[in-house]
C-alpha cells in the first residue's frame, strides 16, 4: 500500500485575551476537497479528549481514509501537543473555557476552508463538541458522539458507582490515601490502574497511540489542571468543568448524530441518555466489548459503524 497522503499546518488562532501569538497545529490525509465528486464523503474533522490530551491516541482513524477515502483532520488542541502551550496562564479559570475551546474549532474550520464537514470526537471532545453543535453551526453536517456524557455531574457519579465495584482492598487504598490527600503516592495510582482497567481501557498492553498521548499530557497539565483540577484526585472534578452540562441544550443540535460509547464505562449509558432524549436524529450503539476505548479495544467493528454512519444516503 502507497503510504497516506498528508499534509500538516498550523493554524493562526488569533484570541484577544491571549498573551502571545497562537497556533492550532493540525494533519490532514486524504484529499479534503473529494466531496465536490463523491457527494456522500465529507472532511471528518476528529477532537481530542482531555481536557489536556493530544491527537496521538485517535491515529487510528487513519483507516477511514486508507479503507473508504474519508478525509481526516487531527490536530491538537491549545496547550496540547504541537500547538501553542500557555504555562504562563496556569491557574487562569478566565481563559480556560468551553467558549475558548470552541471558537478555536471555528477558527480551524475557517482556516482550512471547510464549506461542509463532519465531526468525531471522544470524552471531552464529545462534550466540546456538543456545546458548538447546539449552536447549528454553518457546514456542520453529521456528529459522532464517542464516549461523551452529556452531564460532568453523571460521568462522575457513574464512577463512583464504578468505584463501589472495586475489590476491598483497592478500595481501602483509594480511601486512604483521599483521607491524606496524597494523590501523588504510586500505590494510589496503582489502585487507580484496576479502575482504568476495567472502565477506561480494557487491553492488557496500554497501545502505542495512548501512551504517546499520555506521555505528551504529562509534559504539561496547565489546560487539565485547570479544567479538571489539578489535586489529582481521579473520582472528582475541581476544576471549571465541573458543572458542564449539556442537558436541555442537546434539543438544538438538528443534525444528524451517532451515539457511541462502551460497557460499564466512565460515558455511561445514563451519562450518554440525555443525547437520545434529546436529539431528533439520533442513533446509539452501545459496543459491549469496550469501555472507555472502542477505537483501541473493538477497532473493526467500531469503525464499521462509523464508516456506515459517515457514508449513508
Amino acid at each position: 500500500m502507497f503510504p497516506l497522503a498528508s499534509h500538516e499546518g498550523e493554524a493562526p488562532f488569533p484570541y484577544p485575551s491571549a498573551p502571545k501569538p497562537l497556533k492550532t497545529w493540525n494533519k490532514a490525509f486524504g484529499d479534503l476537497s473529494i466531496s465536490k465528486s463523491h457527494l456522500s464523503i465529507k472532511p471528518l474533522i476528529i477532537i481530542h479528549g482531555g481536557p489536556g490530551m493530544t491527537r496521538h491516541y485517535l491515529t487510528p482513524h487513519t483507516y477511514l481514509t486508507e479503507h473508504h477515502s474519508i478525509p481526516i483532520i487531527l490536530y491538537d488542541q491549545l496547550g496540547c501537543g504541537n500547538s501553542t502551550h500557555l504555562p504562563e496562564l496556569a491557574g487562569d479559570t478566565l481563559f480556560w473555557t468551553v467558549d475558548l475551546f470552541i471558537t478555536e474549532l471555528e477558527n480551524l474550520i475557517s482556516h482550512l476552508e471547510l464549506q461542509e464537514y463532519d465531526i468525531l470526537d471522544t470524552s471531552w471532545g464529545g462534550m466540546l463538541a456538543s456545546k458548538f453543535a447546539a449552536r447549528n453551526p454553518t457546514g456542520l453536517r453529521r456528529l459522532i458522539l464517542a464516549n461523551a456524557p452529556a452531564s460532568m455531574k453523571i460521568r462522575y457519579e457513574s464512577a463512583a458507582e464504578y468505584r463501589r465495584e472495586l475489590p476491598e482492598e483497592v478500595q481501602k487504598v483509594i480511601d486512604k490515601h483521599e483521607a491524606a490527600g496524597t494523590f501523588d503516592d504510586p500505590e494510589y495510582e496503582e489502585a487507580y490502574k484496576v479502575f482504568t482497567k476495567r472502565h477506561i481501557c480494557s487491553l492488557d498492553l496500554v497501545p502505542e497511540p495512548l501512551l504517546k498521548s499520555a506521555i505528551e499530557w504529562s509534559k504539561d497539565k496547565t489546560v487539565s489542571d485547570v479544567m479538571a483540577g489539578g489535586s489529582g484526585d481521579h473520582f472528582k472534578n475541581e476544576g471549571t468543568l465541573a458543572g458542564f452540562s449539556t442537558i436541555g441544550e442537546a434539543k438544538k443540535i438538528k443534525v444528524r448524530t451517532l451515539l457511541i460509547n462502551g460497557n460499564r464505562e466512565i460515558a455511561s449509558d445514563e451519562g450518554v441518555r440525555p443525547f437520545w432524549r434529546e436529539i431528533e436524529k439520533v442513533k446509539w450503539d452501545t459496543m459491549n466489548g469496550s469501555t472507555h476505548s472502542p477505537h483501541l479495544e473493538e477497532e473493526e467493528r467500531y469503525m464499521g459503524i462509523i464508516t456506515e454512519f459517515l457514508i449513508e444516503e
